[in-house]
């Protein structure tokens, strides 16, 4: 690639276009309202995941907006709505705890440039490989790892101490007074009681948003003494870049790295999900990325935490009506209003509030249908997910990921091996019709002739099984097997292959290949299998040609005999 192709494709990438805003002259007021639906319904959720995170409600405020409209311009959704995430909180909190919440800025620009580096070499498409088991039992894992986290808040207790999440959790229940968090359960269970009837009468209304006030009115009327908010900004913070020295970006650099891999997953599978739910566009996954990455540099900049695309917002976003990323940009302006307006406000919020509005969040996220498809799908699948699932609450979110592709992969193999087939054949020619009678000379010669014809995958996977199948051949002249039937052929197949011609051979029996596919002719002669033929005719692509050479192959071996 030269230098101009880069350029041109950094270009394209990098720059917003003329047509993200086409048709805006006639959607933009419907635009304008989703968006500004978007912005009441994003509220208390970037308050809430920003002191779920450890950083505090600002930053999260501060992440929405910013990362918000960076996002929306520089993106490849015309749908996608970013900020902070529960998903972002459950990887934020262990740093956090391990290294303090000065290191969240840091972490969220180094990933910002390493997801926009992942944009830039095309790698955009890689989330199209993650099992759909995998996404689901991750998914689970995330909501029951947000909903443990809220517990602490929940009882009003300062967090206790520790990474794991379910940990943390059972110590906060252990260490609870529960004769003061009478107080704090009530606002909970207030607040999860009014998101789970209200919507049932009218879900146009923002109910998170009146059940964070009602039970702020009822702390404030009842002069209940719970932890609050606290200020807000009056504004954006000054964008700053910290100057980080070796020590600190190798310390964080592995921090970096899952908040990385986190943020291009989910906002990979937020843009998909919303190409979903529309027809209208279709997303650039690179350049979701290369938007991404811009949009956690610029968090971090303004002091905010890492962001990704939000599955939930940007769903609300699709349904409210938005046709272009004008409506992602305008939820942005009215968190900034908030900001610049309510401060006040925001600030006597009871964190207990917000831990019920997550709690409820939590529980929402778990698609109980797709759960149940996958779990009456096939073993293997429902064995995938659970164990996602699982090690996404006990392990690492990124290493859960791992597990589950890694079990899903080896699941996949074994299916795949076990539908691969080597079976022996009567010998009979493509010429002669099975009602036709064998003439007796040809009976004879085909006692010594055995064809075997494998379909399916030739790959490490089965290899093995074939190679021990056919080296026990015996009491035969020639071996002539049938390749047409398989689809699929690695180095390790095509090496199995090899040693099974050179051990048929090394006991006098002759080999013969019949139906290569042109596409396996490379791997065959890449590892030598076609070279230990010893002849090129030895290999041939009708079957009535390997059966008649066959045929001259015992006549010549039993008249040496003789």
């Amino acid at each position: 690639m030269t230098v101009a192709e880069v350029v041109l494709t950094v270009k394209q990438r990098l720059l917003p276009r003329r047509s993200d805003y086409s048709g805006l002259a006639t959607s933009y007021r419907r635009d304008i309202l989703a968006g500004i639906t978007v912005g009441v319904v994003a509220l208390p959720l970037a308050l809430a995941f920003g002191v779920a995170s450890g950083v505090g409600a600002a930053a999260g405020l501060v992440t929405a907006i910013v990362a918000g409209v960076v996002a929306a311009v520089f993106g490849g959704s015309n749908f996608q709505v970013s900020g902070p995430t529960g998903a972002m909180t459950v990887v934020l909190l262990p740093i956090v705890a391990r290294y303090g919440a000065s290191a969240v800025v840091p972490v969220a620009i180094m990933a910002g440039v390493i997801v926009l580096a992942m944009g830039l070499f095309g790698l955009g498409r890689a989330v199209s490989f993650i099992p759909w088991p995998v996404v689901e039992g991750f998914t689970i894992g995330i909501a029951i790892i947000i909903f443990l986290q809220q517990v602490p808040l929940a009882i009003d207790v300062p967090r206790p101490e520790g990474d794991n999440t379910a940990v943390v959790a059972w110590k906060a229940l252990l260490e609870a007074d529960w004769a003061a968090a009478v107080q704090p359960l009530a606002i909970v269970a207030i607040v999860v009681a009014v998101l789970v009837v209200m919507p049932r009468l009218n879900r146009a209304v923002p109910w998170s948003i009146l059940a964070i006030g009602v039970a702020t009115l009822i702390v404030v009327l009842a002069g209940w003494n719970m932890s609050r908010i606290g200020p807000l900004p009056t504004g954006l913070p000054l964008p700053s870049i910290p100057v980080l020295d070796t020590a600190t970006t190798s310390a964080l650099f592995s921090a970096a790295l899952a908040v990385a891999a986190l943020a291009a997953i989910e906002s990979l599978l937020s843009a998909r999900v919303a190409d979903g739910m529309t027809s209208s566009s279709r997303y650039d996954p690179d350049r979701e990325l290369v938007g991404q990455g811009l949009a956690n540099i610029a968090a971090g900049a303004f002091g905010g935490m890492p962001a990704t695309g939000a599955i939930a917002r940007t769903a609300v976003n699709v349904r409210a009506g938005a046709r272009t990323r004008v409506s992602a940009i305008v939820h942005s302006v009215v968190l900034l209003a908030v900001v610049l307006v309510g401060g006040g406000l925001v600030a006597v919020i009871p964190l207990a509030a917000l831990a019920g509005v997550l709690m409820v969040t939590a529980v929402r996220m778990i698609d109980r249908r797709a759960a149940h498809s996958v779990l009456r799908s096939t073993r293997a699948d429902a064995v995938v997910m659970v164990t996602t699932a699982v090690a996404t609450v006990a392990l690492d979110l990124i290493l859960a990921v791992e597990i589950g592709i890694a079990i899903a992969a080896g699941l996949a193999l074994r299916a795949l091996s076990r539908a691969s087939t080597l079976g022996r054949e009567e010998v009979r020619d493509s010429s002669q019709s099975d009602e036709s009678p064998v003439p007796l000379e040809h009976e004879l010669l085909h006692e010594h002739i055995a064809v075997y014809r494998f379909d399916g995958a030739l790959f490490f996977g089965a290899s093995q099984r074939f190679l021990d199948e056919l080296v026990a051949v015996a009491d035969v002249r020639v071996v002539v097997l049938r390749l047409g039937g398989i689809g699929m052929m690695d180095a390790s197949g095509a090496h199995a292959l090899k040693e099974i011609i050179v051990d048929l051979q090394s006991r006098g029996i002759a080999v013969l290949l019949q139906g290569i596919r042109l596409e396996h002719v490379p791997t065959l002669m890449a590892v030598g299998a076609l070279e230990a033929l010893g002849s090129e005719h030895h290999h041939v692509e009708r079957m009535d040609v390997a059966v008649e050479h066959a045929r001259m192959h015992v006549r010549r071996a039993l008249g040496a005999r003789e």
